[in-house]
């Protein structure tokens, strides 16, 4: 039905649409199966709503972004190293004060030492990838799956030698779970979700101008380097969080930010970046919500999500080559 509309018309109401299945999403969540006080029931559920919500946004909007930037959209920040860089952090943190004081450290103080480690590291990769006339996304997608391999091969060999107690500890942490966020970075995390929001709202115009590609984007006067390491810095915050939050993610960014721009049809990223976060809360907060709801457990939602993500990576990649 999106496909016969008029093209201005289309974005309204997919957007709409999506919306209310979002509505729907988080009504069923709350509500469904509900028992005993009210009061305990929706102080537990919202806290793991605004979890849910917040890495809903940081993956869909981080993916958007990031494809964006490369102009590509089979590539995500997972692909490119960062969730190999937050597994080398997690595992070092062990391997050299072990599992025991790693979790006695400040939640908040470790939060920020990851964001800072990643936006770093985004800094040294992509402003040097980016620094010259013409950019290769060859490069690009070389350095990065040489070091996220760099990443965790070095995140391995720490893993080999540690204590098997320590190795589970280490395990537990790494594996992605909708189910346990970590509730003592909401706070924080909710903060930086509001500063990106009120920086992509002023940003929008300059990202439809960027996904131009770098010669039409400079010669339309956009500063095309700076544009470029801010949004990179921000997709290294936005991916800093979502893995501090749940764990490392890597194609469900992939999946929302494909399915906003079949269903959209539009390439402004004021349509395309809100129906990328509505589709990632529908997934998220629904999946959840079934999984709890009907399944009782009895699956994580984490590898449902990411069965289908790499479902889909596999079939956008055959679909480009076939081209």
């Amino acid at each position: 039905m999106a496909a016969i509309l008029h093209p201005q018309v289309r974005p309204r109401v997919v957007l709409i649409a999506l919306g209310v299945l979002a509505l729907v999403a988080v009504g069923c969540f709350m509500v469904v199966g509900a028992k005993g006080s009210w009061a305990f029931v929706l102080k537990f559920r919202g806290l793991k709503l605004a979890g849910l919500i917040l890495v809903a946004y940081a993956i869909a909007t981080s993916t958007v972004l990031f494809q964006t930037v490369t102009g590509n959209r089979i590539l995500t920040p997972s692909i490119m190293g960062f969730d190999a860089l937050y597994v080398l952090i997690q595992t070092g943190l062990v391997f050299f004060i072990g599992a025991a004081a790693a979790t006695t450290l400040d939640a908040n103080l470790l939060f920020m030492g990851q964001i800072a480690a990643m936006v770093v590291f985004s800094g040294l990769l992509f402003r040097w990838l980016f620094a010259g006339e013409e950019r290769s996304l060859h490069l690009l997608a070389l350095a990065g799956i040489i070091f996220g391999v760099f990443f965790r091969s070095l995140a391995g060999f720490m893993q080999r030698v540690l204590d098997p107690n320590e190795f589970q500890a280490l395990q537990d942490a790494l594996f992605a779970s909708f189910n346990t966020v970590d509730r003592t970075l909401l706070s924080v995390s909710a903060l930086i979700m509001v500063a990106s929001l009120v920086v992509l709202t002023r940003m929008t115009n300059r990202l439809d101008v960027l996904a131009l590609g770098r010669p039409m984007a400079v010669n339309l006067g956009l500063d095309y380097r700076r544009t470029v390491s801010a949004v990179l810095a921000m997709v290294a915050v936005l991916v800093s969080v979502s893995t501090a939050l749940v764990g490392p993610v890597t194609f469900f960014g992939l999946l929302v930010a494909n399915l906003a721009h079949v269903l959209v049809g539009s390439s402004r990223h004021r349509h395309l970046l809100p129906a990328a976060v509505l589709l990632a809360v529908i997934c998220l907060v629904g999946g959840q919500a079934i999984l709890e709801r009907v399944f009782a457990f009895d699956t994580a939602l984490s590898v449902i999500i990411e069965f289908v993500g790499g479902i889909a990576f596999i079939l956008f990649v055959i679909r480009r080559g076939a081209r």
